[in-house]
């Protein structure tokens, strides 16, 4: 790892959300950067382009030829990738990612580790935001792109990194949490669900590797949760730090209390009490109660790590959102054109009720591409047909290949519009995103609502849409 700026590292994965965003922090550090991939998509895609980084494909062994100084490798390669064999025959030194943040980037600085099973990315955003906006010059790296920044990394100038805590694993020959490497010293801990099926068998193992990041937080540190999620309620008892808080709307050490106001119907205004202690009054302009919790947290995160309290509440009005999060990309046609990476059924449904709620009186169509390794398995099917009870219609895509997974155990579209359609819910599969589109064309009015939600690239719905709808 002893590598000096100059050197050649070579990616592999290149254009995943963390992996694109350590490319441009490596870049920074005075590195050569190439990375490989087999279906770049924006933005991550967009943003290697603009730092000049190229992006080979497919894998292939002849992409490292002329042969790099060092590999990191995304957690999407296996053993079998042709690419990643050459590696091994030609025995470059390399890495995981995480393993890489930690040691090349982070290294002795405070780590603030946002985790949990949703909201990781809008809330590490917000915090990389709040620690900017107070001066402290802080790196952070997002799996996402945070409009504030126009990026999804930066290298750090003074003392703090804020990064997405993922529970996802490291790599073929590092099977561990990726937030293992991270060094954690403050975390946010934002909810606790079965997630990840590829990876882990159950609940409990999921729960088991949470229980690891929170006995790692040290005794100085902070470990801030939700206390109104069961599954972290049974494993802060393993805390051993001082600095432990619990948030929410009840039940929780900080209670959350929503306040009247006379402004925009888009905004919240919030405080947040404890006893006779008030943090508060805020103002954000995120919608639905998740996000009233993020916020929240890193209000208490703020606040611990002694920023002002003035200037907390400045940061978090001026606060804009996350690339891909209920991000607004059109009204062609007067029908308004949401983006959103929702795909596990709890942020399905509190992504419909914060937009249902955000625009009363529109009619709302939900688009969704069952995408991530979870969602194209059965283990959500029946939790689905709950998700979109916010929605007035419903338009599902064929889930993104399952060539690799079981008969048995597949997701079925077909199978979810009945199950919508028992609920009186008006419900249709589509084999390809242009039949959605031609759909919502003849039928989508001005007034209407179309909520686009996918973890991919989604075969370029999202131009093809704003362009139907503005003919």
């Amino acid at each position: 790892m002893d590598l000096k700026p100059g050197a050649h590292i070579h990616m592999m994965g290149i254009c995943g959300t963390a992996m694109a965003s350590l490319a441009g922090l490596l870049k920074d550090r005075g590195f050569r950067i190439t990375g490989s991939d087999l279906n770049p998509y924006p933005p991550m895609s967009t943003q290697l382009e603009k730092l000049n980084i190229p992006i080979l494909k497919p894998y292939r062994k002849e992409n490292l030829n002329p042969r790099p100084d060092f590999v990191i490798v995304g957690n999407v390669i296996s053993a079998n990738n042709e690419e990643a064999q050459e590696m091994q025959r030609l025995e470059i030194p390399h890495t995981s990612l995480p393993k890489a943040m930690g040691e090349f980037i982070i290294e002795n600085r405070q780590c603030v580790c946002v985790s949990g099973t949703h909201g990781k990315t809008t809330t590490t955003s917000l915090m990389a935001w709040v620690l900017d906006q107070a001066g402290l010059k802080p790196g952070f790296m997002i799996g996402g792109i945070p409009k504030n920044f126009a990026q999804s990394f930066r290298n750090a100038e003074g003392d703090f990194f804020a990064i997405e805590g993922d529970e996802y694993d490291t790599a073929y020959f590092d099977k561990v949490p990726k937030f293992v490497h991270y060094k954690p010293k403050h975390v946010i801990l934002t909810s606790i669900e079965f997630d990840h099926a590829d990876i882990y068998k159950d609940l409990d193992a999921v729960k088991a590797a949470f229980a690891r990041l929170i006995r790692m937080v040290p005794r100085d540190g902070t470990l801030i949760c939700w206390g109104e999620d069961s599954n972290i309620r049974e494993l802060i008892e393993q805390s051993n730090t001082k600095n432990l808080m619990t948030y929410g709307f009840k039940n929780s050490q900080y209670l959350i209390e929503k306040l009247n106001h006379s402004g925009s119907p888009t905004e919240t205004h919030f405080q947040v009490k404890k006893g006779s202690e008030v943090l508060g009054p805020f103002v954000t302009s995120m919608s639905g109660d998740y996000n009233l919790l993020n916020a929240t947290a890193v209000v208490l995160m703020a606040h611990t790590l002694q920023v002002n309290t003035e200037s907390i509440k400045t940061s978090l009005r001026s606060f804009t959102g996350v690339k891909r999060r209920q991000e607004i990309l059109g009204e062609p046609g007067g029908v308004l054109v949401i983006e959103d990476f929702a795909h596990h059924p709890t942020a399905v449904r509190e992504t419909l009720k914060g937009i249902a709620k955000q625009y009363p009186g529109r009619k709302i169509f939900a688009v969704f591409e069952p995408r991530s390794a979870t969602t194209r398995r059965k283990i959500f099917q029946k939790d689905y047909a709950e998700a979109f009870q916010s929605a007035q219609e419903i338009l599902l895509a064929k889930a993104f290949d399952q060539s690799k997974i079981d008969e048995t155990d597949r997701f079925s579209s077909e199978e979810l519009v009945g199950d919508l359609k028992k609920k009186n819910k008006v419900a249709d599969a589509f084999d390809s995103a242009d039949q959605i589109v031609a759909n919502l064309k003849s039928r989508a009015k001005k007034g209407d609502l179309v909520l686009v939600m996918s973890n991919g690239g989604f075969d370029g719905i999202y131009q093809k849409l704003l362009s139907a709808l503005g003919s």
